[in-house]
């Protein structure tokens, strides 16, 4: 037992006094030493031996390499009589810089992928237009070949006077009374559109004179349909001046001769106001005419259509 008490007191001068804690350490975070007794039954002396342990700290909210290094930078300030509490560095700023980092190129991703969207829904768009242009010239296309058919056939003398007599001015010329109609076929070959069809007055021409004149009434023709219109032509007391002797000779033989012209002017909506295909015909018909004699003049292949 003596042996034992000498090795605690050994022990009290190098630590200090059992009160104390090592190195000015709060007691959760100083060692406990404990001593064990050698047992009562052992004889040997060798038996009675000091057995020293040192239990570790309790798990503490401060236990961290950090707080074990300040302990022993502690621990050394201690041995030269003076305590300096260790401070950490902070080592935040280079998680903060990559932070800002991440959010600008957070930033420059987002408005990529809105400039990327852009362009994807411009070039859908223009893609899609230009297909739709190709499928409308393709339309245009096939419609082309559709032109109206338009054949005259007859003309109608109703009225043909020749005589002399005076203008407005007082002139005496000879005078040229006409009424007539034109009968002419329309066909509409087109297999998926029907058409608008239009002309340019009928003018009926002696010379360079226009004698008579009429007008065609718009209509519609139906895909693949013809009809037969007629165009009335009239011309009342029309001065022929300068031409009005050449007249009397070719109406004395019993040979006058005419010449029917007009534009016809046809549109077909091919897909409404989109697509539209246009055509334009020009007839011109010559015939001889006697005034003594009203009869129907037929027009075989004296009529050619530009």
């Amino acid at each position: 037992m003596m042996q034992i008490q000498r090795m605690i007191r050994s022990i009290e001068v190098t630590t200090g006094s059992p009160s104390s804690t090592p190195l000015g350490l709060s007691p959760e975070r100083a060692g406990v030493y404990k001593v064990k007794s050698p047992a009562r039954d052992s004889n040997s002396s060798d038996d009675s031996s000091l057995l020293l342990q040192s239990s570790s700290c309790e798990p503490s909210p401060q236990s961290s390499p950090y707080h074990s290094t300040s302990w022993s930078s502690t621990a050394s300030n201690s041995s030269s009589g003076t305590f300096r509490p260790w401070k950490f560095p902070r080592k935040l700023d280079k998680l903060d810089v990559i932070d800002e980092v991440e959010v600008d190129y957070g930033y420059d991703v987002d408005v990529d992928d809105h400039n990327e969207r852009v362009n994807k829904y411009l070039i859908g768009a223009l893609g899609f237009v230009s297909l739709f242009a190709v499928f409308c010239l393709i339309v245009w296309g096939a419609s082309r070949p559709y032109t109206p058919r338009i054949a005259v056939k007859s003309l109608t003398v109703n009225t043909f006077y020749f005589g002399q007599g005076s203008d407005y001015t007082g002139v005496p010329t000879k005078f040229l009374t006409v009424n007539c109609s034109v009968t002419m076929i329309v066909h509409n070959p087109a297999t998926f559109f029907g058409i608008h069809v239009s002309s340019t007055p009928f003018d009926l021409f002696y010379s360079e004179i226009i004698v008579a004149s009429g007008q065609m009434k718009k209509f519609y023709q139906p895909r693949k349909s013809q009809q037969i219109v007629s165009v009335n032509l009239e011309g009342n007391m029309v001065p022929l001046y300068g031409a009005g002797a050449s007249f009397a000779v070719s109406d004395k033989n019993g040979r006058v001769p005419l010449r029917l012209e007009s534009d016809i002017r046809s549109q077909g909506d091919v897909m409404g106001k989109l697509v539209r295909t246009n055509h334009h015909r020009h007839i011109s018909c010559s015939m001889v005419v006697d005034s003594g004699i009203n009869k129907v003049v037929k027009f075989e292949s004296s009529c050619r259509y530009t």
